[in-house]
């Protein structure tokens, strides 16, 4: 179950729309285990990732003068974070089908922030949250550091089209190490709302999905991207 935090902020309606743009393997993995698969936060593209803007990093470099191991604790810190990363949109996002999808193969799964809030069950090993990305100017802005949430909140304005929403958890307290990441259980019916097929996919893609999802016992709606719709002129 995820934590409330005061110092997280979420969009104001909890109906707000998000997706998750995946390949077969990953979605079909998360519906056999039940358990949502999260990246450790080291591990991501970005190396900037659970890092600090300049003007913070200068602050914390003055408070470690006396105490080096303060600064080592943010370093190894990202280590013990886990992130999955969600896509804030009203509609499907072209750009991120290009972007998460391979092989004209891939599904998006279409839920919501209450939806989220929901289907995080309850971990008695590390505690979960769940927040908005902010998008800064990492050479002029500030990141508060007095919460150690923060600096997996923030990422450089260069990936402002992301419009992330992060689930997060921390298993700094359990001793528990990450290697790529972390699984967490979730309610798979109420994480999932819809899924949508790539719009280049071949019909008989869309048929295998849905008999792979039927076997399995689901009933989720599944429907092909109309990116690629014919065109009415």
């Amino acid at each position: 179950m995820y934590l409330n935090n005061p110092n997280i902020k979420l969009p104001d309606d909890p109906d707000t729309i998000v997706w998750k743009y995946l390949d077969l393997s990953k979605f079909l993995d998360l519906l056999l285990s039940k358990k949502l698969f999260m990246s450790r936060s080291d591990k991501f593209e970005d190396q900037y990732e659970g890092t600090f803007s300049e003007p913070t990093y200068e602050e914390i470099k003055k408070l470690a003068v006396d105490n080096p191991e303060f600064l080592n604790y943010y370093k190894t810190h990202r280590e013990k974070v886990a992130i999955s990363s969600w896509h804030i949109n009203e509609y499907e996002s072209f750009a991120m089908w290009q972007i998460f999808t391979k092989n004209n193969e891939g599904l998006a799964i279409q839920s919501t922030i209450r939806r989220l809030q929901k289907a995080v069950r309850p971990e008695n090993n590390y505690d979960q949250f769940i927040g908005e990305v902010n998008y800064i100017d990492y050479k002029k802005e500030y990141i508060p550091f007095d919460d150690l949430f923060f600096p997996f909140l923030f990422k450089r304005k260069s990936f402002q089209y992301e419009r992330e929403v992060r689930i997060l958890s921390d298993t700094s307290k359990s001793g528990i190490k990450l290697n790529d990441g972390l699984k967490i259980n979730v309610d798979i019916n109420q994480l999932i709302e819809k899924i949508y097929i790539h719009p280049k996919s071949e019909n008989w893609y869309k048929k295998l999905v849905i008999e792979l999802v039927e076997r399995l016992g689901f009933g989720f709606e599944i429907e092909k991207s109309d990116l690629e719709s014919d065109i009415l002129i």
